[in-house]
């Protein structure tokens, strides 16, 4: 007798859009997404050989090294002085809600893959498209994982609910490209790059190691394909694709849109007894200590988002002003001021994602 089916949770639905492309022609047409197929094929794990579960998370580890999307927080003078259970306790319960977007966006990456190998005209975009579509599933299986060894899975974010749902709606496979392969993997692969560089707990640093080494080659897929296709592009085409660049990147970063990642990790902090006032004023004490851990690190929005669309012909001085706008919402004119988008892409994306600096 077959067993019973688990308990299914509550399922929310999102209208998407595409039209499914046929192409006859089975030739390579586009070396550099075939190579990158190939080079996917041969870079498969799998989570349960691959990464050392039994070894569980080391506490002392993960509350020593911990990092919030990159701001060095446990540099600081502050942090080390907190009593190790409250640091634990945060450590866990923010990085599990950091996590569970991370996980949130790998289920958002895995329906818009398998959408793009339905929508993307070419059959080499097609291949590759399909590998994506293994390793987004793979994601979500370790990522959930890891999270319930912390805490819970956390409810995802509105603004990243909301650039999914609006990526999975476009008809367009272009703009799917943009949302997902160029800002959505783009600002992730910078996230756990940093995250893997910081974090000392050995089955995450083991993790965001796998992981990122599949983002490099999303992201350079994004890159790849809309390269080639760009030159056959009107100037209307690049002006809607650069719009919806910029809208993806606001509806992440901006202060305006609601519920922001910053109040959500404040109110953790105040759940578990630490006042965010008081924490937040005794952290800026030592905003020189941070920039310093940070080694000028722009984040991953100016650092590493703009680098792409300006590779990819996607950031003209319209774009340019525009974000320079939005920036000054959120940093203050001032700060702003200073700000360069002259950052250049790291050629090589899987051996950036090696280094360590």
């Amino acid at each position: 007798m077959a067993s019973a089916l688990p308990e299914s949770q509550p399922l929310e639905h999102t209208r998407a859009a595409l039209d499914a492309v046929y192409n006859w022609n089975y030739e390579p047409e586009i070396d550099q997404l075939r190579a990158l197929y190939a080079n996917a094929l041969e870079r498969q794990w799998i989570a349960v050989r691959d990464l050392d579960w039994e070894r569980g998370v080391d506490r002392e580890a993960f509350s020593r090294s911990v990092s919030l999307a990159g701001i060095p927080i446990q540099k600081t003078d502050f942090w080390q002085g907190l009593p190790p259970e409250l640091r634990w306790r945060i450590s866990r319960r923010t990085s599990a809600m950091l996590l569970s977007n991370f996980l949130h966006g790998e289920q958002g990456a895995l329906m818009v893959a398998a959408q793009l190998v339905n929508a993307v005209p070419h059959m080499d975009g097609k291949f590759y498209a399909a590998t994506q579509t293994l390793d987004e599933a793979r994601h979500v299986e370790v990522f959930a994982a890891y999270i319930r060894m912390l805490d819970e899975i956390h409810p995802i974010m509105p603004s990243l609910k909301a650039l999914i749902d609006e990526t999975l709606m476009r008809e367009s496979w272009m703009h799917k490209a943009v949302g997902m392969q160029i800002v959505i993997e783009g600002l992730a692969l910078y996230v756990f790059r940093e995250m893997r560089n910081t974090t000392e707990e050995p089955l995450l640093k083991q993790l965001l190691t796998y992981v990122s080494r599949d983002e490099a080659r999303h992201t350079g897929y994004g890159i790849k394909y809309l390269s080639h296709v760009m030159q056959e592009l009107g100037e209307r085409q690049v002006a809607e694709l650069e719009d919806f660049a910029f809208e993806a990147s606001r509806k992440l970063v901006d202060s305006r849109q609601g519920p922001t990642m910053r109040q959500s990790v404040l109110r953790i902090w105040q759940e578990e007894g630490l006042d965010p006032a008081h924490a937040l004023s005794e952290l800026l004490k030592e905003r020189e200590k941070i920039d310093a851990a940070q080694g000028g690190a722009a984040g991953p929005i100016r650092g590493f988002v703009i680098p792409t669309l300006r590779s990819i012909g996607l950031f003209s001085p319209r774009i340019e002003a525009q974000f320079r706008e939005m920036f000054a919402a959120n940093f203050g004119e001032e700060r702003t001021r200073s700000f360069r988008f002259d950052a250049a892409l790291p050629s090589d994306l899987e051996a950036w994602i090696e280094s360590t600096r």
